[in-house]
């Protein structure tokens, strides 16, 4: 694979206003070949994704899933740039198909990586700094792992970083950006709640060998 300088990324970030991860990326699946890269991140609507990234969204839609049984159901709240887009079918569609991705997601607390509170952070960097594994590492390389472990189990936590139910090939931040590419909109995943029946709930626990024996007994 050719090696993908600073130099070439930035070009086709200047070129098509996406993300230097993404342009990184898209230069690699492309081996290095900016008009393939170009086309690439066209396929995958990001181009126009990130240009528009910036501009307020304050209307949209709060949606709702009630799975099959009704023991789990999610609200969430996207935003878009005008009440036109939030009425169009292609909207409404993603809006469900978000919620009905947190109905399916029961470790996904937040919505983005930055969303997660310093302090939950902090305890997750103590969690994996404990670990056995690592009692006899080097402190340089011990880091480095710690890091990426980390960077793991805070993506683990978030909405945008899950692959799509429907398509495991894309996340979830992927199909927003399609969504933004198809409507011309900035759109935005702004939060959610997951409700699980009975949860929190402390259930009573019960010794069936006691309640037939207290029944005999009163025979």
């Amino acid at each position: 694979m050719a090696e993908i300088s600073a130099q070439v990324v930035k070009e086709l970030r200047e070129r098509t206003g996406a993300g230097m991860m993404d342009c990184k990326k898209a230069l690699k699946e492309n081996n290095g070949d900016m008009d393939k890269a170009i086309e690439w991140l066209r396929q995958k609507g990001i181009t126009s994704a990130d240009k528009k990234a910036g501009r307020v969204a304050a209307e949209g839609l709060v949606g709702s899933y009630i799975h099959t049984g009704g023991r789990v159901g999610v609200l969430v709240e996207v935003n878009c740039e005008t009440d036109f887009v939030a009425r169009r079918e292609e909207f409404q569609t993603l809006v469900r198909n978000i919620a009905m991705q947190v109905a399916a997601c029961p470790n996904v607390e937040y919505v983005k990586v930055e969303d997660i509170p310093a302090d939950i952070v902090q305890k997750e960097k103590e969690i994996e700094m404990g670990r056995d594994d690592l009692e006899k590492k080097p402190d340089n390389i011990k880091e480095k792992i710690v890091q990426g472990r980390i960077e793991k189990r805070l993506k683990e936590m978030t909405l945008m970083d899950q692959p799509y139910i429907r398509d495991q090939n894309i996340s979830v931040e992927d199909l927003v950006k399609q969504a933004i590419a198809q409507l011309g909109e900035n759109i935005q995943v702004r939060r959610f709640v997951r409700f699980v029946l009975g949860e929190g709930i402390e259930k009573q626990e019960s010794n069936f060998a006691e309640e037939v024996a207290a029944q005999m007994g009163s025979k």
